[in-house]
């Protein structure tokens, strides 16, 4: 089983792992505004032992790596940019300086999280799955502004403290509130891509000053994050092509399956 060698150093089976992982990851994952990182933090501490708190900045260097990938896809289709971006970086960006310390300094145990996460999307990805397979696009009200920037502070701190993107907390939600996953993907992993790279340097200060394994795995993160590079810019190329009950779809499906997962390693 790949390994790393040490926090500095990958061998070159855990480093092709890495980035394999990201690529296939990142095409599934992109079409619906969800970063890769969400499911490559199991691949990072079940398999490559990346050790904690050290795998969250490293998941936030991958966002940072293979975020332009997607993003640059969508803004030659003319998706990226206004106001639901604009909104949910206003929320995002403060959400995660405050969960990288809370990640330092007084981090919660990780089998709350997964219970949490679960508890949010299993329900969400069940109704979007059901939904789809309806075939009816008739969604609840919008939500408002104060709740979508709410709701932005929230994801940004469990990114900061998980290193995930929060498009897929967000992705969800604002699917199912009626806005368009043309509008979702972009400015979800427009947010991700922003705020990785505030959390990540937040780690870095944070390294300097703090004892522990607290700074990135540099190689790791970089590997991971050139597999996702590729990896979103072929999903969010895809994204055009695929109708919008099977966004929904395959959103659901990606919902279910992290909720399930988070649920199965609390179990165990």
């Amino acid at each position: 089983m790949p390994v790393l060698a040490d926090l500095h150093a990958v061998t070159w089976e855990a480093g092709l792992l890495g980035f394999a992982a990201g690529l296939l990851i990142s095409v599934v994952t992109a079409p619906v505004g969800v970063s890769g990182a969400v499911f490559l933090l199991p691949v990072q501490l079940s398999v490559l032992h990346v050790p904690s708190p050290a795998v969250t900045p490293t998941n936030l260097l991958f966002n940072v790596v293979a975020g332009p990938g997607a993003l640059l896809r969508y803004r030659r289709n003319g998706q990226l940019g206004g106001a639901l971006t604009r909104l949910l970086l206003a929320g995002t960006l403060p959400g995660v300086v405050l969960g990288a310390f809370i990640r330092v300094f007084a981090i919660p145990g990780p089998r709350v999280f997964r219970l949490v996460v679960a508890a949010v999307l299993l329900p969400l990805g069940v109704w979007l799955c059901v939904r789809a397979l309806r075939g009816t696009v008739v969604d609840r009200p919008p939500l408002s502004r104060h709740t979508i920037l709410a709701l932005g502070v929230l994801v940004g701190s469990v990114g900061g403290i998980y290193g995930i993107g929060g498009g897929s907390i967000l992705g969800p939600i604002l699917a199912g509130r009626g806005v368009p996953m043309t509008q979702v993907a972009p400015a979800a992993l427009a947010s991700t891509f922003v705020t990785s790279i505030a959390g990540a340097a937040t780690y870095g200060m944070i390294a300097l000053t703090t004892s522990g394994d607290i700074a990135p795995h540099w190689a790791l993160g970089l590997l991971c994050g050139l597999g996702g590079l590729i990896g979103g810019y072929l999903g969010a190329r895809l994204q055009p092509r695929l109708p919008e009950q099977a966004l929904r779809m395959l959103l659901g499906v990606l919902a279910t399956g992290l909720a399930v997962l988070y649920l199965v390693q609390t179990l165990t």
